[in-house]
């Protein structure tokens, strides 16, 4: 089936809205790009960034009549006027295949796979993850689900108890469970990113060893190993929420911190942690260590 894109730009406050204008107005689908190549590198915990001028974009079959469209655009009283728009033509193909062979098996450690339901397990006789990219995050292609991954590679899992503080997709959970651990518990601000764990652990076979909770529900427990995927700010504001679900000499690692970050973030979790040196990739960092039961005097 062949497509047309049309293409409106608009400020951060009205983006959302002009998406909603564009579904209500037959489009298909809509993305949301920067305008302006200005990256944003730290959204407030659980909203979706968008940028200070951003390109709206809602995708029509190729047949759809835009005047009548274009007309009720104009109407709208935040765009432009006189309206500035742009239409693109977009080839027949197989969008679903060409997305889906974008995303390959990755390997972490050397010894741990993150596999699309669509592949193979490469090495099969390894432990791996069945994960499909979808609403919530954690897929594995990011920086810092990569760390936290090679991370957990290193780490003796055998019969112990994790805490995914910040389950996003369960992966890091699910991958904790297929490296040895015998129960893992993950929490969440968003309900959708619990019920994806659910789903993903149903899928990989470890749905009895694994349970999610929002927040506030979080049973009293003291895990082996704590892991934390979420972003700089919230590391350090619940800093002691996050300290108090670890065992004394158990391992912690924390990643969705900047390089320029990571200072700020120790700082927070000192004296109780005793930090490993840092692990990067691209602009991206994870930080570990033990807790050592100490607290500041």
């Amino acid at each position: 089936m062949a497509w047309i894109q049309l293409t409106l730009t608009t400020d951060d406050e009205h983006a959302r809205q002009l998406g909603d204008i564009l579904m209500a107005n037959q489009a298909q689908a809509v993305t949301y790009r920067d305008a302006k190549d200005a990256p944003i590198f730290e959204p407030p915990p659980g909203e979706i960034p968008l940028w200070s001028q951003t390109l709206v974009t809602g995708l029509y079959p190729a047949e759809t009549n835009l005047a009548p469209i274009l007309n009720n655009l104009h109407k709208v009283a935040f765009l432009s006027k006189p309206l500035q728009y742009k239409t693109d033509a977009l080839e027949d193909k197989d969008w679903e295949r060409e997305w889906m062979d974008n995303f390959k098996p990755i390997c972490f450690g050397g010894r741990f796979w993150v596999v699309p339901s669509w592949h193979q397990p490469p090495e099969p006789e390894q432990p791996y993850l069945l994960l499909d990219p979808g609403m919530a995050f954690g897929t594995g292609t990011h920086a810092t689900t990569a760390l936290c991954l090679e991370w957990l590679t290193e780490q003796d899992l055998t019969g112990k108890t994790v805490v995914d503080f910040g389950c996003g997709s369960g992966i890091l959970a699910i991958a904790a469970l297929k490296l040895g651990a015998t129960r893992c518990i993950g929490t969440d601000i968003d309900q959708q990113a619990l019920r994806t764990t659910r789903e993903n652990a149903k899928i990989n076979g470890v749905a009895d060893k694994l349970e999610v909770y929002l927040p506030h529900e979080m049973p009293n427990i003291k895990a082996d190993l704590v892991i934390a995927n979420i972003l700089a700010a919230p590391l350090i504001e619940l800093s002691k929420v996050i300290l108090g679900y670890l065992k004394t000499d158990g391992p912690i690692a924390m990643s969705g911190i900047l390089q320029r970050q990571a200072n700020d973030v120790m700082a927070a979790y000192l004296p109780r942690i005793e930090f490993s040196a840092p692990r990067f990739q691209e602009e991206w960092t994870l930080i570990s260590g033990l807790c050592s039961g100490r607290v500041n005097n």
